[in-house]
This record gives structure tokens, sequence and C-alpha cells, in this order.
């Protein structure tokens, strides 16, 4: 077979088709080491995302567990360190009907036990004749002694029911302000003592009220009376002991541990892929953590009085509890009120379909009122243009002044976040109708803006 210069004549050229196979060869596997690297990157990426979730969760979790020792630990730090706030809590029980009947009878049996009956009756009868009279009286002894009960408890009401034992009880409270630190804490002093884990309060100046009352109304023998230390018991329960030490450690964390629960959640959120729903599920979980301890209070209420001894005036203590708790469940409607704002606003402001839909409504609804407020004459002059154009600057303000307000608010309520939110959306509506060209709604309710909004994930 003739050759040419090429190879054999009538065969395939044999070293172009190897050339080819090789860079084929090259080719397929840059290929499978892109697709490797995109692969890598992509589960690289994944990993991160999880990794990022995972460590949002617990940052989110750690907050809303810190949320209901945080609300504690502010009342402790607060009710404790402030002398007027203590005072201002107290001093309603001054007035109180159950604590002014329990106050009545503890004095009442403390100055009987000390009330000389004998020299009473030598008050009335000479000297000589006091045994007649005792024998004449005969089984009228007893009658005799409630009679004098009875006097001496219309005095002791009479006393507790004066602007006398108002003075008494708030200017005691507020030497003895340490009362409510000797309950959590066992530090303190003073007029208020802590002894087998009952908190109780002298109530000698009551008694002294008292004696002079009954001098004044002929019963001399009352000076004879010497000074009479009775205690009312403001708190008694056999888990006070115990729980000094954990009450002590959140009085010193004061307002710093509901900062760190916050700030624990407002870093959960940031580290969350998807923002808008780990705000929205923080807030619920952070309002429901701290409902629990609201339930909590009351439960422990129940169980409280329940292990109670028979001594103690179940209606009085029952009025001391719910006194000195009262601005602890103010504090827990202010965060589950907040919370609930917080976790519906940030949904309201959301993509969603239904958030879409209510915003559709709410802009329908003020065109409404505008249009029919134009047909009636009204013309918002330089004024509608003007807003329109700031728009989103005025809302963000608006939404700052509201916040502002309630950080500045001394001691807000629950009500105040609820109107405080409502005050800002009546501002937003007027914004709204102000405005004369109000966003456009979805056309339909499956029809979402896709717009992303600033910050949005």
């Amino acid at each position: 077979m003739a050759e040419t210069p090429d190879g054999p004549v009538g065969g395939a050229p044999t070293g172009g088709g190897d050339a080819a196979q090789e860079e084929l060869r090259e080719l397929r596997a840059r290929i499978a080491a892109l697709e490797s690297g995109h692969r890598g990157r992509g589960e690289g990426r994944a990993s991160r995302h999880r990794a990022r979730s995972v460590l949002a969760v617990v940052l989110i979790v750690l907050g809303c567990l810190l949320a209901p020792l945080g609300v504690v630990a502010a009342w402790s730090a607060d009710i404790v360190g402030d002398t007027d706030r203590y005072v201002q809590t107290v001093q309603p029980l001054a007035a109180d009907e159950d604590i002014q009947k329990a106050v009545a009878g503890r004095v009442t049996d403390a100055v009987m036990s000390h009330l000389d009956l004998p020299a009473l009756l030598q008050d009335v009868a000479p000297a000589d004749q006091g045994p007649l009279l005792q024998k004449a009286l005969g089984k009228l002894g007893d009658s005799l002694e409630d009679a004098v009960r009875s006097f001496v408890q219309d005095k002791t009401q009479a006393v507790v029911a004066s602007g006398a034992f108002q003075r008494i009880w708030t200017d005691a409270n507020r030497r003895v302000h340490s009362a409510l630190d000797k309950a959590l804490t066992g530090s303190g002093g003073g007029a208020v003592k802590l002894e087998n884990d009952t908190v109780t309060i002298d109530l000698a100046p009551v008694v002294e009220e008292v004696k002079q009352r009954l001098v004044d109304d002929g019963l001399t023998v009352a000076e004879k009376i010497p000074q009479v230390h009775t205690s009312f018991t403001v708190l008694r329960s056999e888990e006070i002991g115990k729980a000094k030490t954990y009450f002590r450690l959140l009085q010193l964390a004061g307002v710093w541990l509901p900062v760190a629960a916050v700030l624990l959640v407002a870093a959960g959120v940031l580290l969350a892929t998807r923002r808008r729903r780990a705000l929205v599920a923080a807030a619920l979980c952070f309002a429901l953590a701290t409902l629990l301890l609201g339930i909590a209070l009351t439960v422990f209420r129940v169980v409280y009085l329940d292990a109670l001894p028979a001594d103690v005036s179940q209606a009085a203590a029952g009025t001391v509890y719910d006194t000195l708790t009262r601005f602890l469940r103010t504090g827990v409607r202010v965060v589950v009120a907040l919370g609930v704002v917080v976790a519906l606003a940030a949904w309201l402001t959301g993509p969603g379909r239904r958030a879409g839909l209510v915003r559709g409504l709410w802009h329908s609804g003020i065109g409404a009122v505008r249009t029919t407020a134009d047909h009636a004459g009204m013309r918002t002059g330089p004024v509608g243009p003007f807003v329109d154009r700031y728009r989103t600057w005025i809302n963000w303000i608006l939404t700052g002044a509201a916040v502002l307000a309630y950080v500045l608010w001394s001691y807000p309520t629950g009500w105040v976040v609820i109107g405080l939110a409502l005050a800002l959306l009546f501002a937003l509506s007027v914004v709204d109708f102000l405005a004369p060209s109000a966003p456009s709604a979805p056309s339909a309710p499956g029809v979402v803006s896709t717009t992303k909004e600033p910050g949005a994930p």
C-alpha cells in the first residue's frame, strides 16, 4: 500500500485523532472540577446558613428565657432601691379595710392582755368595797371583760381608720424601707424583723395612740399599760430563706438583665436569614415567656395563702401580696403588650399576602375618606405635596417619637404601650390622608408587592 507524507493512503490521520481525544478528556476534567467547586461552595454556603440559623435560635431562646427574670430584676431593684417608690406602693394599704381589721385585732389583743381589770374595778368603787363588788358581779365577770374588749376594739378601729394611722403607717414604712430588702435578701434592720421566715412590722406606735384615746375617754387604767411591741405580719413563707440568694442576685442585676435579654433577642434576629419572620417569632416568644411569669404570680398567690398559719388574716395577707406585686404585674403587662405590638408591626409591614391585603384595605379606606373630603371642597394646598415627597422620613420620625416617648416614660403600663401604638397609627393615617398619592394597594388578594424594603432579608 502506498504511503504519503501524511500517513497511509486511505486511512484517517491517527495523530490528529489522538490529540482530539486528549483535548476532550481535559475538557471533561475541567468541567467536573468546576462542578465540584460549585457544589463545594454551595455546600459551604448552606453549612454557614445552617450555623447562623442555629446560633440565631439559641440567642433568641436565651433572650426569651431571661425575659421574666429581667422583669423581676427590674422590679426588685426599683422597689428596693427607691424609697419613694416603695412608700407609694405600700401607702394604700393603710386605707384597706382588711388591713385595718387585722391591725385592729392585733392591737386590741395586745391592749387587753396588759389591761388590769381588777384595777379598773378599784377605780369605780372604794378599796374596802372592791371584794364585795367582785362578789356581786359574780358571773358577770366575763361579760364585763367582753364589754371592755368591745370598748377597746371600737377605739382601736377608730384609730386605724383615722388619718393618724395613715401617718403612722407611712412614716413607719418610710423609716423601714428595708422591709422588702429584708424579705428578699435578709439584709437591713430597724423595725422590720425576719425571724422564722416571717417579716413583721412593729405596731407599738399604734398601741400608744390607742392608749391615749382610752385615757382621754375615761379609761384611766390604760395609763398603766407598759410599752407594748406587737407585730403585724407582712410576709410569711418557708421559701423566703431559700429564695434570698436568688433575689439578691436579681437585685444586683437590676436593669442590666432585661437589657441583656433584649440584646440577645436583637442579635438573634440580626443573625437570622429571614429577619422579619424571626422578629415576629422572637417578639411573640418574648411576650409569652413574660406572660408565664404573670401566671406563676397568680398560682403562687394561692399556694402562699394556703400555707399561712391560722392566726394570720388571709384577706390582709392577700392584700399585702397584691400590693407588693402590683408593679411587677404591671411590668408583665408592659412586656406582653410591647411584644404583641412589635410582632404585629413586623408582620403588617412584611411582604406576606395577608399583610398586603390588610394594608390594601387600610389605604383604600383612607383613600375613600380623602375622596369624600375632596368632593366636599377640602384642599391641602402645599402641605399635601410636601407630605407626599417626604412621606418616608415623616413616618420614621413619627415612629422614633413614639419609641422615645416610651423610653422616657417614667413608669409605663400596658395601656401606655397600647396608647402610644394607637397614637402612632393615627399619626400615620393622617400622613396617608394628607399625601395626594397614597401607596397603591394590591389589585387582588393574591397580588403582593415585590419591592424589597430597606433592611429586609
